[in-house]
């Protein structure tokens, strides 16, 4: 549910998840465990909506996005350049992510829900590299999707994706428009169960004070600081370097001729919502030539998601070091393979992060009650990074479309800061 600036503060969410953040500390400080003890069932149930809608959610998405891409040469090299920049992009983000959570360790030491105290599970680790590659083909679709096998279901979906590019207009006009018409639903449905977020940040806080105190918001902050820095980290020095190193665009201007869609990706937390205005600023402000635009962008806003694949990579240490968990470089390896999979299905909607982050926790088997009370914790000061992911996100995008059409030999790309043009007519 994007956040209208148009409305009254009191009624956009990341006011009132901060609302209910307050209500919650204030309810579990005041009433203590009987207060978790009674509504702390309702934190359970957001969680477990939240889980419901990941496998239709990510096959949709992915299935939608690589099927408009169309099969003809053009087509192929472009999606070449595209795919190898979004993943170039994402992998050092999560890069980032990694060290930084090595480095400052924000959840060592930290006690969130007694997670620290429970049995802790046996974590599950693939034998092999070998052994890694073959657990990414699912030899039973329905079966992957029952169990939650989300690496195999983001291959699948992937390469169903593009057959369907191959097929003759009719059949694949049709099975194009049937899987956006089930994407859109989705998103719909998924929108509707972000709206319930205050609720079930309210319920999450309140177990989380009654049964910890204050404990827990030093870990949250160093948390977050964590956080902030590699996506500040990943928007101000890795991604202008792309741009010099493969588009030769000066960063300086394509900051400056972003301006507008950055905004709005702050503004709304939405990949989707901005691609109109994206798509505006790319073209008129950016120089992009609509071929390239259209063809990139609409592609980004579903696979590109820079900041949601930092945020994945660290939110998933930062949980295994608040259980007392010391992942070894293989389990590293695995949370940064899964993170950058799992990004590509991430939908480009407020908090999509909130969903995926299960999928690269179910990859090393760390799962359960703890898991999602800690979860709960990092969601009540999520919205702030959430605001930061899209506005990230959106920015790699831009920069993608920027450098593949500088490849494509434009060469009107960033020659200039530009005037604002026609957002309105954008939006």
């Amino acid at each position: 549910m994007p956040s209208d600036p148009a409305l009254p503060w009191f009624r956009r969410l990341h006011w009132q998840v901060f609302i209910a953040m307050l209500l919650g500390i204030g309810t579990g400080l005041l009433f203590g465990p009987p207060a978790a003890e009674r509504i702390g069932w309702i934190g359970d149930l957001f969680m477990g909506l939240l889980r419901m809608i990941i496998v239709p959610l990510v096959l949709t998405s992915i299935i939608t996005g690589v099927a408009a891409l169309g099969g003809s040469g053009a087509v192929g090299r472009m999606f070449g350049k595209t795919l190898g920049y979004y993943v170039l992009s994402s992998l050092l983000a999560i890069l980032i992510g990694l060290a930084l959570v090595n480095l400052i360790r924000p959840g060592v030491g930290a006690d969130l829900g007694q997670a620290a105290r429970q049995e802790l599970p046996e974590l599950a680790t693939p034998s092999s590299p070998v052994e890694l590659i073959l657990s990414v083909v699912p030899q039973n679709v329905v079966q992957a999707a029952a169990t939650g096998d989300m690496l195999a279901l983001i291959f699948f979906a992937m390469v169903f994706g593009f057959s369907i590019t191959l097929l003759p207009d009719r059949p694949r006009t049709t099975l194009q428009e049937l899987f956006e018409a089930l994407f859109q639903t989705m998103m719909r449905l998924t929108g509707g169960i972000i709206r319930f977020l205050p609720i079930g940040v309210l319920a999450l806080m309140t177990t989380m004070v009654a049964t910890t105190g204050f404990q827990a918001f030093r870990a949250l902050g160093l948390y977050l600081l964590t956080i902030a820095t590699g996506l500040t980290l990943h928007l101000l020095l890795t991604l202008p370097i792309l741009l010099l190193a493969l588009g030769r665009i000066p960063p300086r201007v394509h900051f400056a001729n972003m301006r507008e869609a950055l905004l709005v990706a702050f503004s709304t937390s939405s990949s989707a919502a901005t691609l109109p205005v994206t798509i505006n600023s790319v073209e008129k402000q950016v120089g992009v030539s609509n071929r390239v635009a259209s063809f990139v962008l609409p592609m980004g806003a579903t696979v590109n998601m820079d900041g949601t694949a930092l945020y994945e990579c660290a939110g998933v240490l930062f949980i295994a070091q608040v259980m007392g968990f010391e992942l070894s470089l293989i389990q590293q390896a695995i949370v940064v393979v899964t993170a950058l999979l799992a990004s590509i299905g991430a939908a480009a909607i407020p908090s999509a992060g909130l969903v995926v982050i299960f999928i690269v926790l179910e990859a090393i088997n760390l799962q359960g009650p703890e898991v999602n009370l800690i979860v709960g914790s990092m969601l009540a000061i999520d919205r702030p990074l959430d605001m930061y992911r899209t506005a990230v996100n959106v920015f790699s995008d831009s920069c993608g479309a920027a450098i593949i059409a500088r490849s494509e030999g434009e060469t009107n790309v960033d020659v200039e800061i530009r005037a604002v043009a026609g957002l309105e007519s954008a939006a």
